[in-house]
């Protein structure tokens, strides 16, 4: 069975689209569009959209606000999963332009982004913060003017020393990776909908591993 095949095996779940009912909660996986990027570490945040379109049965199909969008419900709660198109550095935009659409504060959205800082397929989760040297990160803070979102950060682990860290995150996980990669994923579309159901407190308490990366 293939990396794909093992990653949405899990049994969907029956959720309602709610394209008229008022978002509550973006949640924005980040990465680089086009085919050559898929499965890249950079790419992990599209990874965990697609997981959680496929578990929550949210079709992720329309091109809006500079992104691939999806409307359904997590825990009852509208929310809408995005996969921005404007490229990694440039993710603010996509961004700025859902939250104007959705008349949304900073507080209503989740941003899931990969973390050199953490192992691969460990994950945590951080209601504030610096974009610790992570682009698109950077990118939404300069474009929201604020540090104050939640982030779920998914570890793609430490750069080698001879490599470049351009490389190092265009880089695709090698195959002894995949376990903890599948495990990653997982956790943290589980995390989003932990915050959408109970906050982002509820959900450090049950996913943030103690003395795992740094508290960014």
């Amino acid at each position: 069975m293939s990396f794909w095949q093992r990653l949405f095996k899990r049994k969907k779940e029956t959720e309602i689209e709610t394209e008229d009912e008022p978002v509550m909660h973006l949640i924005i996986g980040l990465g680089n569009p086009e085919g050559r990027y898929k499965g890249t570490r950079h790419n992990i945040g599209f990874e965990v959209i697609n997981k959680m379109a496929f578990d929550h049965n949210i079709p992720v199909n329309k091109n809006k606000h500079r992104g691939i969008l999806g409307m359904g419900n997590l825990a009852g709660k509208p929310v809408a999963l995005i996969k921005p198109l404007t490229y990694m550095n440039r993710s603010g935009d996509c961004v700025r332009a859902a939250l104007d659409f959705y008349k949304l504060t900073p507080s209503d959205i989740i941003v899931i982004v990969d973390d050199v800082n953490l192992p691969v397929g460990e994950i945590r989760i951080r209601e504030r913060g610096s974009a610790g040297g992570q682009n698109g990160l950077k990118d939404i803070i300069a474009r929201l003017g604020t540090e104050e979102f939640t982030r779920i950060r998914v570890g793609i682990g430490s750069k080698p020393p001879s490599w470049k860290m351009s490389d190092y995150v265009l880089s695709k996980f090698l195959k002894e990776e995949h376990d903890d990669m599948i495990d990653g994923i997982t956790k943290a579309g589980d995390a989003a909908l932990k915050i959408v159901k109970d906050g982002a407190s509820a959900a450090m308490n049950q996913f943030n591993k103690k003395g795992v990366g740094n508290d960014k």
